[in-house]
């Protein structure tokens, strides 16, 4: 029998997400005017500055969503889950907005949050879901 000697891992929170984009300007520009994203970084890189990093997030949040060009595919077909104590709040200002493809309605199914679906303009799903009482 062997004996195990894992250690216990120093990993301790999720940081950066990402999703393929075809055009980084009208990501940021969906992130940041229709979701209300806040702008963590957005550097140039390489030994042209022909690369881009292009982090957002919601106020507050701290994990951070990259916006990233395709490595070798399409952009699109990511999926993120992002938390609010009011679903239905945010799901009527989102609907108002505009120009955002968003769920008709939230829906709750047995032993699930109430929640609701929308996509950016790649394809990228982003799940609003109602934040977990805090303890």
């Amino acid at each position: 029998m062997s004996e195990n000697t894992t250690t216990r891992t120093t990993l301790s929170d999720i940081g950066v997400a990402m999703f393929t984009v075809a055009d980084q300007d009208a990501a940021l520009a969906f992130y940041t005017e229709k979701l209300g994203f806040e702008v963590r970084s957005d550097t140039r890189f390489g030994e042209h500055d022909e690369m881009r990093w292009l982090e957002v997030a919601p106020p507050g949040s701290h994990a951070r969503l990259a916006l990233n060009p395709p490595m070798g595919g399409q952009p699109g077909g990511s999926s993120i889950g992002v938390e609010t104590p009011d679903v239905l709040g945010e799901h009527k200002r989102l609907s108002a907005i505009g120009g955002i493809d968003v769920d008709p309605e939230p829906m709750r199914t047995p032993g699930a949050p109430l929640l609701f679906m929308l996509r950016d303009p790649d394809g990228n799903h982003i799940a609003v879901v109602e934040a977990p009482p805090a303890t």
